[in-house]
């Protein structure tokens, strides 16, 4: 029996825990999918929007993976000091799949970037999407407006969420603190701005075309700045996404806005150089770009500040160093060769990457899927030499003799009837449990 652990249960985790049991090189492979959280499926449950059913919905494919009978869920297991390190867990599995994503934000790098009411987009995302390391308080809305950095397909999430009406909302998982605070928000203009042109945003049309769906707020943009983007002319020479990107972006450029509650300004061409206030946030100092003629932008020495009292920063992801493990710091990946992961240049037998800390924050979901698969076949092939190694006879055993307290899956399917339960004493339907010792105390009760 080959026994492997895969720690991540996102999509990439979970697709390779799929790759190592539908395949018929080596028919006898034990699988654990190992997690430092107790809930599965990773960023598909923490970091889809909660108004994104249908890409919520492919946690039905990945429950089918780890429902496989020769497939295991073990959460809240922390992989790393003390006492889980790398070395440790080749002493249990004769294969490890690190699949731990790229858990930080890229910064700004500019003054004023840790001022108080400046946050990454991800710790609003964490916010509303009940992740037990978010502060729960984190954000009480006061703010009459906001403004959201980057122009990718999570600033577009942000931005629709902080214009979107409560009760839109409430028939969602979005946890119940959020929901309250988002129904009390006094934000009436989000300010959504990209450092290059409409023509290099790396939102996708049906993520923006959401923005101009809301009835509740008006997407203003400003025909001048479109106008600076050398393919707002004749957009016919684009690749699809970014021409339909810019035909959506005219079309609202043209219109007279409804009057609105709420507003969406769609900015381009502004370079954040600064957060401006002493002991808070109160505006975002920016200046204005231009395409430098080789698909970058430069600096026009004009400058303008847009006011806000609430920053959130979506400029990007990073890897973050696993202790014991080799990292390479410039590119934000573990050193590898398709999957094997490298030590000093050299592939280190049983160790193996899959998803974005292998090739980095790029593409989207299902880009997971023919990563996973490369890492799989790389250990498949060296599946003879690893199943010769001595480990553990029972894995779980020994992480519980380690002083860990695993969540089965079974405890995953009592939060889920926790969360089922709270949703309809709220009069809602299941509602997300934000908390870390609800979660576990869920997952352990036995009544």
């Amino acid at each position: 029996m080959l026994r492997v652990a895969v720690v991540g249960s996102g999509p990439s985790g979970v697709y390779a825990a799929q790759a190592l049991v539908q395949q018929q090189a080596v028919p006898e492979v034990s699988v654990h999918v190992l997690d430092r959280l107790p809930c599965p499926y990773g960023l598909v449950r923490y970091g889809v929007a909660p108004d994104h059913e249908k890409i919520k919905s492919l946690q039905n494919t990945l429950r089918t993976v780890l429902e496989h009978p020769r497939v295991s869920f073990l959460g809240n297991v922390h992989v790393g000091p003390p006492p889980l390190v790398p070395e440790r867990l080749l002493g249990l599995y004769h294969a490890v799949v690190y699949c731990v994503g790229a858990a930080t934000d890229r910064r700004l790098g500019v003054p004023g970037e840790d001022l108080p009411g400046s946050f990454s987009a991800t710790e609003f995302v964490s916010w509303y999407s009940a992740h037990p390391d978010a502060p729960g308080d984190a954000f009480a809305l006061g703010a009459r407006s906001a403004v959201v950095i980057g122009v990718g397909n999570v600033a577009v999430d942000v931005a629709r969420i902080l214009a979107r009406g409560a009760e839109e909302l409430r028939p969602t998982d979005v946890p119940h603190a959020a929901l309250g605070a988002l129904a009390d928000s006094r934000v009436s203009d989000v300010h959504m701005v990209g450092r290059r042109g409409p023509s290099q945003a790396k939102f996708t049309t049906k993520e923006l075309r959401e923005l101009g769906a809301l009835t509740g707020a008006d997407v203003l943009v400003d025909p001048e700045e479109l106008a600076l983007d050398p393919g707002f002319a004749d957009p016919s020479g684009l690749p699809a996404v970014n021409r339909r990107n810019v035909e959506v972006l005219r079309d609202w450029a043209s219109r007279e806005p409804v009057g609105r509650p709420r507003r969406i300004h769609l900015r381009f061409f502004l370079r954040p150089t600064a957060l401006l206030g002493e002991h808070a946030v109160r505006a975002v100092r920016f200046e204005r770009t231009a395409p430098d003629g080789s698909g970058g932008v430069a600096g026009t020495g004009v400058f303008q500040d847009i006011e806000t009292e609430l920053v959130l920063r979506s400029v990007g992801y990073r890897g973050v160093p696993l202790p014991g493990l080799p990292f390479d710091a410039e590119r934000g990946t573990v050193p590898n060769a398709a999957g094997r992961v490298l030590r000093g240049g050299a592939p280190s037998p049983g160790e193996y990457v899959a998803g974005w800390i292998k090739r980095g924050p790029t593409g989207v979901i299902g880009t997971n899927r023919p990563c996973a698969k490369e890492t799989i076949a790389s250990l498949l092939s060296d599946a003879d030499a690893l199943a010769a190694r001595p480990v553990a006879k029972d894995p779980l055993r020994a992480l519980r003799e380690a002083g860990l307290e695993p969540v089965e899956w079974t405890g995953w399917l009592r939060i889920e009837e926790a969360e089922a339960a709270l949703g309809a004493a709220l009069g809602r339907t299941k509602v997300k449990i934000p908390d870390w010792t609800e979660l576990l105390a869920a997952a352990r009760d036995q009544d």
